[in-house]
């Protein structure tokens, strides 16, 4: 099916905006984690317990998301998985205790899953057919989305708001505008004779490379998200007001970087631009581990910040035209990338009760020099200008 170019434009709007409504549900949900801890009446250690295990749905999930997407077609598919995962808000904060927390959370993970591997493998497909890049912006409009919701959920806390009234209004809101973005999506459909995808499937070879630049990636993210404030504050002695702040220059820092950076990686490719942002992420970590000030450490971080905000968007468009069944590949990305910022936390955390913070995020910047050598992983046979040939590149997206 070929799609005019104002078509195409309406559509990558449509999909900016989902991703968006994506991102706002997180930020809601982040906000109010305090709320629901008192609720449930749970300890430190039972809430580190149950906060693994919308990563463990998600990765559990997602595979089915092709699936769906075959039976139903492009557009239904992520209008109800979408809508699922913007209703599953309303359950963390009904959860009475540690066990019904664990269960809610995983429902949460799940929609969150497979909505997310649909709303990239139709950003890839929009991507391909423009010819250009566009998954870095939709990225940046997800943390954007997260910015919003967090700035709404920070609010509702001030104020005093119960979380269950606060995630259920947001919840409808955010349901009700993810119903009619999908609307303008591409409504993409199977071929009577293709056969629809397994319902479970080990990710392709492809993915698994592709992947690894995602971990490395997605590794660096989730430990400076969760431990750069506590870094400053033990090994450097900052204030609480200092350390809380670099946390949140290095979301500002991803954030804008992704909003830009489709026009670097189209000037210089995705390849150099991977290459490019792992060089300046591991200078970041050698100012990390090497800073004799705050002050260094923070510009430390906001280099990792910039370094790798772009590198799960691009491992989403390299799987999605990595082979014939760019939605496992893309499926297999997401699986990777999750199990990364699952696991990042507490291997930041165990290595640092071993030995030290500074040692911890020694890794990091391995990993991110990891970025470096690569980054050649992403250079696939690249999109091409005729729509009517990426008509099957992600048919089936998740």
């Amino acid at each position: 099916m070929v799609f005019g170019k104002e078509r195409l434009r309406r559509a990558r709007f449509a999909v900016a905006a989902v991703f968006c409504v994506h991102g706002a549900v997180t930020g809601s949900f982040a906000t109010r984690i305090p709320w629901i801890q008192d609720h449930a009446g749970v300890s430190a250690g039972q809430l580190g317990l149950a906060l693994a295990f919308p990563a463990l749905g998600a990765s559990a999930a997602m595979p089915l998301a092709g699936a769906v997407s075959h039976r139903f077609g492009a557009r239904a598919a992520l209008r109800g998985l979408l809508a699922l995962w913007t209703l599953s808000l309303v359950l963390p904060a009904l959860a009475p205790g540690v066990y019904t927390l664990c269960g809610t959370l995983f429902v949460y993970g799940a929609t969150a899953g497979m909505s997310d591997v649909a709303m990239n493998a139709l950003g890839v497909e929009v991507e391909n057919r423009l010819d250009k890049s566009i998954m870095s912006g939709l990225h940046g409009m997800w943390s954007a989305g997260a910015l919003i919701g967090s700035a709404c959920g920070t609010l509702a806390a001030h104020l005093g708001v119960d979380a269950r009234v606060h995630h259920l209004v947001a919840a409808l809101v955010l349901t009700a505008l993810g119903l009619v973005f999908c609307q303008g999506v591409l409504d993409l459909r199977s071929a009577p004779d293709e056969e629809p995808p397994p319902r479970f499937a080990l990710p392709p070879r492809s993915a698994l490379v592709i992947g690894a630049i995602g971990f490395c990636g997605v590794f660096a993210e989730g430990a400076s998200l969760d431990w750069s404030a506590v870094y400053l504050r033990d090994e450097l002695d900052a204030s609480a007001g200092l350390a809380a702040a670099s946390t949140t220059a290095f979301a500002l820092t991803m954030a804008v970087a992704r909003l830009v950076g489709d026009r670097v990686v189209d000037r210089f490719g995705a390849v150099r631009t991977v290459r490019a942002g792992g060089a300046a992420a591991t200078a970041g970590g050698l100012l990390v581990v090497s800073a004799p000030h705050p002050a260094v450490a923070m510009a430390g971080f906001g280099l990792i910040g910039l370094g790798v905000a772009v590198v799960v968007p691009l491992a989403f468009a390299a799987a999605g035209r990595s082979g014939p069944n760019p939605s496992q590949a893309i499926a297999g990305v997401a699986t990777i990338t999750y199990t990364s910022g699952l696991i990042a936390p507490s291997a930041i955390g165990g290595v640092a009760d071993a030995t030290s913070l500074t040692v911890s995020f020694g890794l990091v910047t391995l990993l991110t020099f990891g970025l470096v050598l690569g980054a050649g992983v992403l250079r696939t046979a690249g999109r091409t200008s005729d729509p009517a040939s990426t008509a099957k590149t992600a048919r089936t997206p998740h």
